[in-house]
């Protein structure tokens, strides 16, 4: 927190924007963050809305709001009633974090940050080339990451619509043993439907295998645990939320 942050005695307000997130992370975390602080007026709520459009009502009901999460499928969707957006997201065309100040509402992306430094801790020499599950918002800032650590990566989609995505009945045996880290942006196996993993050829994964699950809940998915049978390096989602929400925090209260 930026020591120049003031709080004040006035009610200061910050939510998640998403649909269909009565058990999301952040409302938690910042709950119990506020309380760790003694920030007794500062509140977090959950805004489950069906359509993005209900986005400006949020704001006019609630103009103590300092800040928003943004979760899917807004993250692309958002952009249109911003203000500004830092050059990060813009690249991306993806927004989960805006910081509202003298009524301008400014996106970044801190998913960029919390997927960087969770994911590279576990990579090994042989994690040269990626696949990349799913291609939502999500996705976005994985690629740029990927991108950014010179990782070429292959999309895979259930609906190929370029020539840069290919569909999961192409993943073969080959790209597999060639492709040795995999990185699920889907929802499938997201609690409580926990019981789904992607489509993919789990019998073809071994120890050189690394699979990187954006999920969180539950703390080791289908996918996950079908990997770890194999010997595979696993990692869920949470360490890259909890990152991504402590760079969220820095940006709201940063002056």
């Amino acid at each position: 927190m930026d020591k120049n942050y003031e709080q004040g005695n006035q009610k200061v307000s910050f939510g998640l924007v998403g649909k269909n997130i009565p058990y999301s992370f952040s409302k938690k975390y910042f709950t119990e963050k506020f309380s760790k602080l003694n920030l007794s007026n500062h509140e977090f709520h959950n805004f489950d809305i069906d359509n993005v459009n209900q986005f400006s009502a949020i704001l006019k009901k609630h103009p103590q709001l300092k800040g928003l999460s943004v979760t899917i499928p807004y993250k692309e969707q958002i952009i249109e009633f911003l203000d500004d957006i830092s050059e990060e997201a813009k690249d991306i065309g993806a927004v989960n974090c805006i910081k509202i100040i003298n009524n301008k509402l400014i996106g970044f992306n801190t998913d960029i940050y919390g997927f960087e430094n969770s994911f590279k801790p576990l990579l090994k020499s042989n994690h040269k080339k990626a696949i990349i599950l799913g291609t939502g918002g999500a996705s976005k800032a994985v690629k740029y990451v990927l991108d950014k650590l010179s990782i070429p990566f292959i999309l895979v989609s259930r609906n190929p619509k370029s020539n840069d995505e290919i569909s999961y009945q192409s993943l073969t045996d080959v790209l597999i043993k060639e492709y040795q880290i995999i990185i699920n942006c889907t929802p499938i196996g997201t609690f409580p439907s926990i019981n789904g993993s992607p489509k993919i050829p789990y019998e073809n994964l071994n120890e050189t295998n690394y699979l990187f699950d954006l999920i969180y809940n539950p703390s080791e998915t289908l996918f996950l645990k079908r990997g770890k049978e194999k010997g595979a390096i696993i990692k869920n989602g949470l360490e890259m939320l909890e990152i991504q929400a402590e760079k969220a925090w820095e940006i709201w209260t940063s002056t």
